[in-house]
């Protein structure tokens, strides 16, 4: 069992390594995320950016603001999410349409440092408007002020949050700190960590793993080295 020690001592050091790389790699994104409810009543990650996406009279969107790695992990709006409930108060009205916007804040935890959530139950409105309107003009029609990115990124509904816009943030960290990455494009669907472009740039090893691993290596066979010299 002796002579075994030091290659058991390299695969632990080098497990280790990797596992700390990986920890350091993974990356979220703090974003408002923007969703269509279906026939079933489902929320469906959209495949358009507010100012594009044109929304049918009685469509309800939603809109999370949230830290999540991708749209396959993003958090869905909360809360009621009926088109007759948010709009009963709106009557239809010839040549407009009425959509129904749910915004939910998200919660403590996916706050920017220093910030908190406006509220901490999601908010509807119902927005009446020409029947050519972009979801971008529904949410300048009841949720202002808005901002947006040079890109056209939603970056805050309602004045929330203050700065900042589609960050990437260290994983698992709601108000933690912000790290280094790609920001989700416009059409709110970020990247995941692993794709080309985000997290180290180009996709491959980071420079402290590819050090790691050689120095896990030059420790590797210092300890083979010195056992083989006790044996002989």
């Amino acid at each position: 069992m002796t002579r075994h020690r030091p290659a058991l001592l390299v695969l632990g050091l080098l497990l280790a390594v990797v596992g700390t790389a990986g920890q350091a790699q993974a990356v979220g994104y703090r974003y408002w995320s923007f969703w269509d409810r279906d026939a079933a009543g489902t929320w469906v990650y959209a495949t358009q950016g507010p100012s594009t996406a044109r929304p049918s009279d009685g469509d309800v969107q939603g809109f999370r603001f949230s830290v999540s790695e991708d749209s396959k992990h993003s958090a869905k709006p909360r809360g009621p999410s009926g088109f007759a409930a948010i709009c009963a108060k709106t009557p239809a009205r010839e040549g407009a349409k009425r959509v129904a916007l749910v915004l939910d804040f998200g919660t403590a935890d996916d706050a920017p440092a220093g910030s908190a959530p406006p509220d901490p139950s999601p908010r509807t409105a119902c927005a009446r408007l020409d029947e050519d309107a972009t979801t971008a003009d529904a949410l300048a029609a009841v949720a202002e002020p808005l901002r947006y990115d040079t890109n056209a990124l939603l970056c805050a509904i309602a004045g929330y949050p203050r700065t900042g816009c589609g960050e990437a943030v260290s994983d698992g960290a709601g108000s933690g700190d912000a790290g280094s990455g790609d920001r989700p494009e416009a059409s709110a669907t970020p990247r995941r960590a692993s794709e080309p472009g985000s997290g180290d740039g180009d996709g491959g090893p980071s420079v402290g793993l590819v050090a790691g691993i050689a120095a896990v290596a030059v420790l590797g066979a210092g300890a083979l080295w010195q056992a083989r010299r006790r044996r002989g």
